[in-house]
């Protein structure tokens, strides 16, 4: 997990090709067995799912904790709880992604105050599981590297699930059938370090990303994937699509700050 990396301009901040298929409002998320300041008291907000992993983006803009990134690749041990007594919430742990903005392990846990939690751990399981099939077990989460070209909005297939899904599986959406506003997903030019539920098809860059290194493109990658990872370095290829690629305009967006200089201002 990082922190602080996945937001800008008021939004959510993906990487090229990634694709949010679940989007949630009015989540809290807690973290526990953690020093760090940063991660105390409760923090509401909205909850990403995306093919790579699960983003938490905080509506307190005065909270230091803005932003968490939790790739599939860091996360384990998570559970559904039903008590009998209380709202049903989502538990797991996380690993620290090396450059993330912290260190360590965290337990988090997640409550949905307008219901779905059931609904939502279900497919994170089932995607997380997905993801760790393109690895061995003790795959390691890689470096965080920040974008090192422009950012912009993202265009629409991005916060759309794929309607033929993913290896036959397609997400259910009953529980939450609403999008991100167009506005608020931005996306960067730099492919996923890490796989995803499609593992590495179509990002070219990312077997040799810092911290995947033994990870290499299936033997079995096909004529259309390897156009996929051609397009990947300049536009938004849909493998659905292969015919036709989304070109991103230039850049009239600021990056968003770091972590020690979005902080630096409420420490002194």
């Amino acid at each position: 997990m990082s922190l602080n990396t996945a937001h800008t301009n008021d939004g959510v901040l993906i990487h090229m090709g990634e694709q949010i298929f679940l989007f949630c409002d009015d989540v809290t998320m807690e973290f526990h067995h953690v020093e760090q300041e940063v991660f105390r008291g409760s923090k509401r907000g909205r909850l990403y799912l995306t093919t790579h992993r699960m983003i938490f983006t905080n509506k307190n803009a005065s909270d230091k904790l803005m932003s968490f990134s939790f790739p599939f690749v860091s996360i384990s041990e998570v559970e559904l709880e039903q008590p009998v007594f209380g709202a049903n919430y989502i538990k797991g742990k996380v690993r620290a992604q090396p450059n993330g903005n912290w260190v360590g392990e965290a337990k988090f846990k997640l409550m949905f105050k307008s219901g779905g939690c059931i609904e939502f751990g279900q497919v994170l399981l089932k995607a997380a599981q997905m993801a760790m099939r393109m690895g061995p077990p003790d795959y390691a989460p890689p470096p965080y590297v920040p974008p090192t070209g422009p950012w912009y909005a993202a265009p629409a297939p991005a916060y759309a699930p794929n309607p033929t899904g993913y290896y036959g599986w397609v997400p259910p959406t009953d529980a939450f059938p609403h999008a991100p506003a167009a506005n608020t997903v931005f996306m960067t030019d730099m492919p996923p370090p890490y796989p995803g539920i499609n593992g590495y098809n179509g990002y070219a860059n990312a077997p040799s990303a810092p911290g995947a290194a033994g990870f290499t493109m299936p033997q079995n990658t096909s004529s259309q994937d390897a156009k996929a990872a051609e397009a990947a370095q300049s536009a938004y290829y849909d493998p659905n699509k292969p015919q036709s690629a989304w070109v991103p305009p230039p850049s009239y967006y600021e990056p968003p700050p770091s972590y020690h200089h979005a902080t630096g201002k409420k420490d002194q």
